[in-house]
């Protein structure tokens, strides 16, 4: 057998070698939701350390939750790795590159033209994607999300979500990669380091419009109104000379009840978002009048977009827990985690680049996924991005989650030295029960997948004896 194995032509190396890496990742992904699994399935009782901060019925609604999507993501994660594996044994990639090539043809657009095949190429490829998808996304949003009671879409608006993303993501994604393939082709022999410094001004100039252009397309923006909250939101950030222009409330409740907050922006232009989920006082799920199930024929005829019914009442933080959590937040700007990740970020995207000039020549490479006669740049991007850096990815993800999780008790620590440590201490107990975490994890799970440490560990941070 092994003798066999070396005979092999270097490009089948290459090939089982993408194959039996890829199905090692999904096995030891495999396991680690078997532990996780393990510990929903078996935990059923509150743990004695949790019975002050959550009571029985929300630990089961969490376990159940959970378990749900434990369950989903395995059926999922197996059918995806299943889809992959075949989708390079039956050579998809080259049929879907000659496919490409055959409908430029019928517009005049011969071989040469390469990086109008690319887009044409990577169209194909996100449309079969998004089918593919497509009804995993329904089932996780009309099936799990609704049995758990955070789904608030309707099937019309969820579709159009999901038209509109794609159109926006095609008007993004094709003239970006074009222009990168342009700057890789003219570059010469240093093209990496001018491919890496447009990805770079790319990347900042979509991280500053995002919130301004892209997100309203989808979710309503409305700045938050004077008041108590707003006030102390800028109190706070000038406390720590952090740059704030506008603070605005995103309508997150018309397609989930999950809640979250960010900031964004650069130099002297920050603006903070927060959901109305999150917000005790704002948010629809906390209004009155909440319908009796089967009497929502009026809304459908009516040919609302979102459900308007209540599903957890009393959702979200007080305005001081609000105050707390951004506290955490500005934490992570004030410590210069932001910056820290994009200096990440951009090293490796750099040594990327860098490693990719290096195998672009390389012709087994385009040979072992089938491409005997071309090499399209757009190809050696997916190929050595996508398979051959698979395992340095890999390892990389992981010690990117242990650094999160470090920056993640900094951040805590930043704001209970404002004097917020109780009003966050009651804030992640709400978010974790209005989110149905579930608060007990398999350290080997966790250890790998968690970019935020677990709820009691985050707890007895609080209150523990501060750190320097």
């Amino acid at each position: 057998m092994l003798l066999e194995i070396r005979a092999l032509p270097v490009e089948d190396k290459i090939f089982y070698a993408v194959l039996v890496f890829s199905w090692t990742v999904y096995i030891w992904e495999a396991y680690l939701a078997y532990r996780q699994r393990k510990i929903y399935r078996t935990t059923t009782h509150v743990p004695t350390e949790l019975g002050k901060i959550m009571d029985s019925e929300t630990f089961e609604k969490s376990r159940l939750y959970q378990l749900d999507k434990s369950d989903f993501g395995f059926w999922s994660g197996l059918y995806s790795e299943a889809e992959g594996t075949l989708i390079l044994l039956l050579g998809g990639i080259p049929f879907l590159w000659k496919l490409s090539g055959i409908l430029t043809a019928r517009f005049g657009f011969g071989p040469e033209y390469e990086i109008s095949q690319s887009l044409v190429f990577l169209m194909l490829a996100t449309l079969f994607s998004a089918f593919t998808g497509l009804p995993w996304s329904l089932y996780n949003t009309f099936v799990i999300e609704e049995k758990h009671g955070f789904n608030q879409q309707t099937p019309g608006f969820f579709l159009k979500d999901a038209l509109k993303k794609f159109a926006v993501t095609q008007c993004i994604l094709l003239p970006v990669t074009s222009l990168l393939l342009y700057i890789i082709k003219i570059g010469g022999d240093y093209f990496f380091i001018y491919a890496w410094l447009f990805t770079l001004i790319v990347s900042l100039i979509l991280v500053t419009i995002y919130a301004d252009y892209i997100a309203p397309l989808f979710d309503k923006f409305t700045p938050l109104p004077d008041g108590e909250l707003n006030s102390e939101i800028e109190s706070m950030a000038k406390s720590i000379y952090f740059p704030l222009t506008k603070i605005y409330v995103v309508e997150g409740s018309k397609r989930s009840s999950h809640s979250n907050a960010y900031f964004y922006g650069f130099f002297k232009n920050k603006r903070i978002v927060l959901f109305d989920t999150l917000l005790e006082d704002y948010s629809p799920l906390n209004q009155s009048g909440e319908k009796e199930p089967g009497t929502g024929e009026e809304n459908e005829a009516a040919g609302n977009e979102s459900k308007s019914k209540p599903k957890n009442k009393k959702q979200g933080c007080s305005n001081p827990e609000v105050l707390a959590v951004l506290g955490h937040e500005l934490g992570h700007w004030k410590l210069g985690h932001t910056v820290k990740n994009i200096a990440i970020s951009q090293m490796n995207s750099f040594l990327c680049f860098f490693l990719f000039a290096v195998l672009i020549g390389r012709k087994e490479l385009f040979m072992a996924f089938g491409f005997h006669d071309t090499q399209p740049t757009l190809i050696g991007l997916m190929i050595i991005f996508q398979f051959i850096f698979s395992p340095y990815n890999e390892l990389l993800s992981f010690c990117l989650t242990v650094l999160s999780r470090r920056f993640e008790f900094q951040a805590d620590a930043f704001a209970r030295s404002m004097g917020r440590s109780s009003e966050l201490y009651s804030a992640l107990i709400k978010l974790n029960k209005d989110n149905l975490g579930f608060p007990v994890a398999d350290w080997l799970f966790s250890m790998w997948h968690y970019s935020h440490p677990p709820l009691l560990e985050r707890l007895r941070a609080l209150t523990g004896p501060k750190q320097d």
